[in-house]
């Protein structure tokens, strides 16, 4: 007859598995917290799309929210290096998309 184990805390496992879902790139990491860092209007007109060299491009809806942001740009760096530390994004590049 086997005997049972007794049961396992599962901190240990939901630990594991929110590191294996954790965002692997700088990129899916930001895209991660940006509601929570820009508020949801400005990501309802803004979303980061891509990462180089340090600088993250932004598309925004219309040619004024890019300007804004881009006017907002030291503010938004500054909540994303409170948030991110050394993986938040050097600069951001602001541009209307093109969807």
């Amino acid at each position: 007859m086997s005997r049972r184990r007794a049961p396992r805390p599962a901190t240990d496992a939901l630990r594991s598995a929110l590191e294996a879902a954790a965002p692997k790139t700088g990129l899916a990491l930001l895209q991660s917290v940006w509601v929570e860092l820009v508020g949801e209007r400005i990501a309802a007109a803004a979303q980061p799309v891509s990462e180089r060299g340090g600088e993250v491009t932004v598309d925004c809806s219309d040619s004024v929210w890019a300007q804004e942001l881009d006017l907002m740009q030291a503010q938004l760096l500054e909540r994303l290096r409170e948030r991110l530390g050394a993986r938040a994004p050097q600069s951001l590049r602001f541009r209307v998309s093109n969807e």
